[in-house]
């Protein structure tokens, strides 16, 4: 898990594109198991989910935590293959290379913070559903 900490930038413009990377599934149980949907929970005004994706470290050099779509040194996000379209399988005690963005549409300056992320998976034929802690403070500067 990345640390509970919070990811922020204080220089984002009205009508950006900001990519905000949740925190990476791991399975910690003996079972395997299958993520099947991953959000935010509460995303404030001046914030819009435009969709969520998936995509593979490798892919993307790593895993930035908060990327403004343009950026030169930031991977482009929407040309790449989206691992989200079908389950994310995790083995038994393992995380996996595959992680959950949040693509995001700055549409007015907003005031508080994007908290918390829920994940929702499958396992031994039952569905769960976790919610974890995540923070992003985008401010516009």
């Amino acid at each position: 898990m990345i640390a509970q900490g919070v990811t922020d930038n204080h220089s984002a413009k009205v009508d950006e594109t900001w990519w905000f990377t949740l925190p990476p599934p791991y399975n910690v149980s003996d079972d395997p198991l299958e993520v099947i949907d991953a959000s935010v929970v509460k995303v404030p005004d001046g914030i819009k989910i435009v969709r969520y994706r998936a995509y593979h470290r490798d892919d993307t050099d790593g895993m930035p935590l908060l990327a403004r779509e343009g950026d030169q040194q930031n991977p482009d996000f929407a040309r790449l293959k989206d691992y989200a379209k079908a389950p994310l399988k995790l083995a038994p005690d393992s995380g996996g290379d595959v992680y959950y963005v949040a693509e995001l549409e700055v549409t007015a300056p907003p005031k508080e913070n994007l908290r918390d992320c829920r994940f929702t998976y499958r396992q031994n034929g039952h569905t769960f559903t976790q919610t974890m802690g995540c923070e992003l403070e985008l401010r516009v500067g």
